[in-house]
């Protein structure tokens, strides 16, 4: 049966055309269930012993996803016309639907409705899309229920009106909450029930959307049914788009920080530089990530750094029932990954009390919202046990502190107290001071390494699931070896008669490079560099492309490495083994015995706090940790592996102008160099940041006599002023932009490591297509691609940095759990209430607030005349430390009112560390200061 629809459309040029578009419909499209006479048993997907089967709505699909992936879920028909929309409306939960369908325990599917003849219904006069699509699946429910009367059909829809016509055509509809509570086998699906406002989940048939003749469900158990408004609302997006167009609103996404989660960035150009968001209310429900619309405050109310470290925030303790406080951060490991974010951006936050006043705003809008589908880890907040076995208004504190409390409902408040979970957020509310969301599924027990672990994965977004079938399916069969076509191949050259050698840590399996040098019959050096032959194996338009090009990159833990390729090529195939033919991509440079092609490179010497660990073979927990020592064999080698990536750089901007992949380092802005250089002046060295040359001439002459450390604490220092270096196409920026400022490079890419970065698998096909191994993948043509693709590369890379650093946290505070060290430490920022501290052997960082005597009565007390706390103290105790110190910004100096006690940034310190455990169940290192006479030898820093 042949459908022609026409209509009309206007090109771009004015033109009018009609448009037919002829729809086929059929009658052999099969119901996939087993109790259907009539259906092809190759077509069943539907078990016949369910005890009913489900057809959802489109916006049960795109609202409670998390609910009908649960393991109970199942015998579930998704109408065509359903998976159509979702497709085009959310790509994420599309893909999540898409892979419910493939699977065979949950029985998803999907019935072609838009193609069958007694199902496919035209749009009638005056009908919205919308309502077209509602009485589809009504239509095709009723086809169901009249196609299977053995079996119950249930439709599943939050719309209150579709509801009611559903139920006044005689169908069986009702929402996912009444579902839910039918379902008495599994309580749990309550919890997993997604809370949107302005929809009503009860299932009275003259109930609208957003009202409701049954009681109104109390979230969060909040008091009373009406609530003062905490928040403004968000502006019209009209009126949000023509204030940005008249310069009036700024758009741009916000950064929360990562130390201080009532202080945020929103990066504007329009501006020119951040503006400022102070507190929660003005944030105005935006969370990390979102795209908002911010509304410049008066210059009056512009704020600036202020000169005290925080204490807990008054706006996080004046909410009454809404707020119940939150805790200053303590102790972290030193930030090592993150050029550019400052420790003190957060721990430091910002006041009208000193300092020049930056441009400071309130969000107005929300333009896209960054919400994460896969939900945010953390635990309830603890409160008095309930009685009864409804459902509880929880709050659950993220373990992350950019992210505010959110609100739930939970009949399981007892089981999971002790727990880390996952929540998603569904909605927030200007009456609400916090989000309302709903659980999804429970990580394990709080403090469990295991547990800990997948909180840090889940938080950082790495992909953990297995290699599907496809991907291994690319794999070639283990024994490999190299085979006699691999060397007759005229590509190739015969290498195995070189003394080539890998250096790489002891029990290190993904082995990428190795490297031979030579004294050639000329007198000159043969130096040559070679890497793993990955492209070989992983080939364009593959299962295993695609999904190395998601993951983009191996993540690396203190004990566990998630691959970005399955373990066959990374540890075997791959690998560049000891005493093993491999295949390998090779850079050989013939160079003078001074070895002048290594010479002419400036490059910056930073460094970064990075520590070590010994882990007990039995229990797996960290025996020891220790600071991680840089060899003159690490220099070699990174030194060959620059020269490396450096040379292929060159190689593929010459060939591919417009399509080279490349890694850049942008200049950093000149404010960003302001606290290293405050801190240099105060210690008597000079910092020129002019350029990364005479950074790095600077940086070598900054040292000092008396400690020997110095030297590596300012080029940390500096390493945080840098910017986030970033994969980039050639053809996005202009070449002046090219270059790698820390590398004092003026071009770079990464071609070393192909086994564990996607972008190093781009790199050797360019070089294999320069040199005419192989031909260039269309994909590397395409423009919007590769800025999508590199994108994904930058974000992926930095995720991997941020879980590795959180693994060394972990581990950090499992090793030092019961137990208590007293540790050799650096000041590294002074302020007028407290010290930031910085610990070189375990690589941490936190603050310390000095107190009085008098002020610390009934807190932690030590045999020091002064006491420090990551925790914080009253207000009366915050007032006497003000009152005690006074802090001198152009000297870096903070001094007690009677002249007996100062402190210097880079001043030698000691330091008490222990665990504690804070609100929320978050656990944190606490810091005490005491005197450097209490610190053991084996604890000092030579």
């Amino acid at each position: 049966m042949l459908q022609s629809k026409a209509f009309v459309k206007k090109t771009r040029k004015g033109k009018v055309l009609k448009v037919v578009r002829e729809h086929y419909l059929r009658d052999d499209i099969w119901s996939g269930s087993p109790l259907d006479a009539e259906c092809d048993q190759d077509a069943v997907k539907l078990s016949a012993s369910a005890a009913h089967y489900l057809i959802v709505d489109t916006n049960i699909v795109l609202q409670q996803m998390d609910f009908l992936e649960h393991q109970a879920v199942k015998d579930v028909i998704i109408m065509s016309v359903v998976l159509e929309e979702v497709k085009h409306r959310n790509q994420s939960i599309y893909q999540r639907l898409r892979t419910l369908c493939a699977s065979d325990t949950k029985r998803f599917f999907v019935f072609a409705n838009e193609n069958h003849r007694d199902t496919y219904i035209k749009q009638e006069p005056g009908e919205s899309p919308n309502d077209r699509n509602d009485r589809a699946i009504r239509v095709g429910t009723a086809w169901y229920a009249h196609r299977l009367p053995q079996m119950k059909i249930y439709l599943l829809t939050n719309d209150a009106d579709n509801r009611r016509k559903a139920l006044s055509e005689h169908l069986d509809a009702m929402s996912v909450q009444a579902y839910a509570k039918l379902r008495t086998d599994t309580p749990e699906l309550l919890d997993l029930v997604a809370q949107f406002a302005g929809q009503n989940l009860t299932d009275d048939p003259m109930a609208v959307d957003g009202s409701s003749t049954a009681p109104a469900a109390n979230p969060g158990g909040q008091k009373g049914s009406k609530r003062k408004r905490v928040y403004d609302e968000h502006r019209p997006m009209s009126d949000i788009q023509n204030g940005i167009k008249s310069g009036t609103y700024h758009q741009g996404a916000l950064r929360v920080s990562r130390f201080n989660p009532f202080e945020g960035w929103v990066g504007s150009e329009s501006v020119g530089q951040d503006i400022l968001i102070s507190g929660r209310v003005d944030m105005n429900r935006a969370l990390d990530g979102d795209v908002v619309a911010v509304e410049l405050l008066p210059e009056s109310q512009w704020k600036g750094e202020r000169s005290s470290l925080p204490q807990a925030d008054a706006e996080s303790t004046n909410g009454g029932d809404e707020e119940d406080g939150d805790d200053p951060e303590g102790g972290h490991i030193a930030p090592q990954v993150a050029p550019g974010e400052h420790l003190e951006d957060g721990v430091l936050p910002i006041s009208t009390t000193s300092g020049t006043a930056r441009p400071t705003g309130k969000v107005v809008g929300v333009i896209k919202r960054n919400w994460r589908t896969r939900g945010y880890c953390g635990s309830l907040q603890p409160q008095e046990e309930r009685g009864g076995r409804g459902a509880q208004g929880v709050l659950f504190c993220p373990v992350e502190r950019r992210f505010p409390k959110i609100r739930l409902q939970t009949r399981q408040a007892a089981t999971l107290m002790d727990k880390r979970m996952v929540v998603v957020i569904d909605s927030w509310q200007a009456d609400s001071m916090y989000p309302a969301g709903h659980y999804v599924r429970t990580l394990g027990t709080i403090g469990d390494k295991e547990t800990e672990t997948e909180v840090l994965l889940i938080e950082n977004d790495i992909n953990t699931s297995p290699f599907s079938p496809a991907v291994h399916a690319c794999v070639p069969p283990l024994p490999w070896s190299v085979t006699q076509a691999d060397l007759d191949d005229p590509r190739r050259e015969d290498l195995r008669h070189l003394p080539i050698c890998s250096v790489d840590p002891p029990g290190c399996k993904d082995i990428d490079d190795a490297l031979h040098v030579r004294e050639l019959p000329n007198g000159n050096l043969e130096l040559g560099v070679h890497i793993a032959d990955v492209t070989n194996f992983l080939l364009p338009v593959t299962a295993m492309d695609d999904e190395a090009s998601v993951r983009a990159t191996t993540c690396y833990l203190v004990q566990r490495r998630i691959d970005m390729l399955p373990k066959p090529l990374t540890e075997d195939i791959c690998s560049l083994r000891s005493n093993v033919e491999r295949l390998a991509f090779s850079a050989i440079w013939e160079m003078t015995q001074d070895a002048q092609l290594l010479s002419v490179r400036g490059a910056l010497t930073l460094a970064s706090p990075e520590v070590k660990f010994e882990i007990d073979t039995e229990t797996h927990d960290p025996l020891d940790v220790g600071m991680y020592q840089v060899r003159e064999a690490n220099q070699m080698v990174e030194e060959m592996m620059l020269l490396a990536n450096i040379t292929v750089a060159e190689h593929i901007l010459k060939h591919f102008p417009a399509q080279a992949l490349l890694r850049r380092h942008p200049v950093p802005p000149p404010r960003q160099f302001d606290p290293l250089l405050k801190a240099a002046v105060a210690a008597g060295v000079s910092i020129n940041p002019e350029t990364s040359q005479t950074l790095a001439a600077s940086l070598d002459e900054a040292v000092r006599a008396d400690d020997s450390y110095f030297n590596k604490l300012i080029r940390i220092m500096a390493t945080r002023c840098m910017t986030q270096a970033v994969y980039f196409g050639s053809g996005e920026v202009e070449p002046p932009d090219y270059l790698h400022y820390g590398l004092a490079a003026p071009l770079y890419t990464h071609f070393t490591s192909p086994i564990r970065r996607y972008a190093d698998v781009l790199v050797h096909r360019l070089l294999a297509a320069s040199l005419g191994l192989a031909p260039l993948p269309e994909s590397a043509r395409d423009r919007a691609g590769v800025h999508a693709l590199t994108d994904n590369l930058n974000t992926r890379h930095r995720n991997a940095q941020m879980a590795g650093r959180a693994s060394v946290e972990l581990h950090t505070l499992i090793f030092f759990n019961n137990r208590t060290i007293v540790a050799d430490a650096r000041i590294t920022r002074v302020r007028a209430n407290g010290l930031i501290i910085f610990v070189p052997k375990y690589g941490i960082e936190g603050p310390v607030y000095l107190t009085s005597k008098d002020a610390s009565k009934g807190h932690d007390r030590h045999s020091s005349h002064m006491q420090a706390s990551t925790t914080g103290s009253s207000g009366s105790t915050a007032d006497s430390a003000q009152d005690e110190f006074t802090l001198d910004e152009d000297k870096q100096m903070v001094t007690s009112k009677d002249g007996q006690r100062s402190y210097t940034v880079f001043d030698k310190a000691a330091v008490k560390i222990s665990v504690e455990e804070t609100f929320g169940h978050r656990r944190h290192l606490k810091l005490l200061l005491v005197d450097r006479s209490e610190l053991p030898v084996t604890e000092q820093m030579s």
